[in-house]
C-alpha cells in the first residue's frame, strides 16, 4: 500500500489484502470456529476490536518506543487489548465467552494484529492506524461470517441459531422445518471446502476482471 488514503485502506483491507482469502492468516479461528453463524459473528467481532485498538494503541505510542524493544512493546499491547476484550465478554456474554473458550485469547496470536503494528500502526497517525485495523477486522470478519452461514445453513438448515441466547439478539433465528441435515458441512473439513470455494471464487472473478496491479 503506497498511497494510505482512507479509500486505500478499506479496499484493502476488505479485499485486495484480505486477511482470510489473499493472506490466509488466522486460520485456526477461522476454521475451528465458523460452524456456524453465530460463533462466527462473535469471534469477528471481537477481532475487529482487537484490531482497530492495537493498532490505535501502538500508532499512539510509536514515537515513545525504541526500535530494539518495539516488538515486545507490540505484544504487550495486544495481550493486554485482548485480555480486555476477553474479560469484557466473560462479563457481559458468558453464554458466548463458553462456546468460543480458547479461540478469544488465541486473538493474541493471529499474525494480523502483529503484522498490521508493524507494518502499518507503527508508521502512521492513530486515526490512519485506526482505520486500518478496523479495514482488516472487517475483512475477516466478512470472511469468517460467509463460512459460518454456509455451513450452518448446509449443515443444519438454519441461520443464527441460538443468537437470542448467545448474543441477546433475539429474532434472527432462521429455521427450515424437517431439514435432514448435513453432517460434512459442519464437521472440520466443511470449513476447508466452502474457504478453498470463496478462494476459487475469488481467483475467478480477477481472472474475468483483471485490474492494476495491488
Amino acid at each position: 500500500m503506497s498511497a494510505a488514503t482512507p479509500r486505500a485502506i478499506l479496499e484493502y483491507g476488505l479485499a485486495s489484502g484480505n486477511v482470510g482469502l489473499v493472506q490466509l492468516l488466522g486460520l485456526c479461528p477461522l476454521l475451528a470456529v465458523s460452524n456456524n453463524a453465530v460463533n462466527a459473528l462473535g469471534l469477528g467481532l471481537a477481532t475487529v476490536l482487537a484490531l482497530t485498538l492495537t493498532n490505535l494503541a501502538v500508532a499512539s505510542i510509536r514515537r515513545l518506543t525504541r526500535r530494539d524493544v518495539r516488538i515486545p512493546a507490540f505484544v504487550m499491547v495486544i495481550a493486554a487489548v485482548v485480555t480486555s476484550i476477553e474479560l469484557a465478554i466473560r462479563a457481559w456474554l458468558p453464554e458466548l465467552h463458553a462456546v468460543l473458550g480458547l479461540f478469544i485469547p488465541l486473538i493474541v496470536t493471529n499474525c494480523a494484529l502483529m503484522g498490521r503494528a508493524e507494518a502499518f500502526a507503527s508508521r502512521n497517525s492513530p486515526a490512519r492506524a485506526a482505520l486500518d485495523g478496523f479495514a482488516i477486522g472487517l475483512g475477516f470478519l466478512w470472511v469468517l461470517l460467509v463460512i459460518g452461514a454456509v455451513r450452518e445453513l448446509i449443515g443444519e438448515g438454519s441461520l443464527f441459531a441460538g443468537a437470542g441466547q448467545l448474543l441477546g439478539l433475539p429474532g434472527l433465528e432462521l429455521a427450515a422445518e424437517g431439514y435432514p441435515g448435513f453432517l460434512l458441512a459442519v464437521l472440520p473439513v466443511g470449513a476447508f471446502l466452502v474457504l478453498a470455494c470463496l478462494i476459487a471464487l475469488r481467483q475467478g472473478w480477477r481472472l474475468r476482471h483483471p485490474g492494476p496491479p495491488a
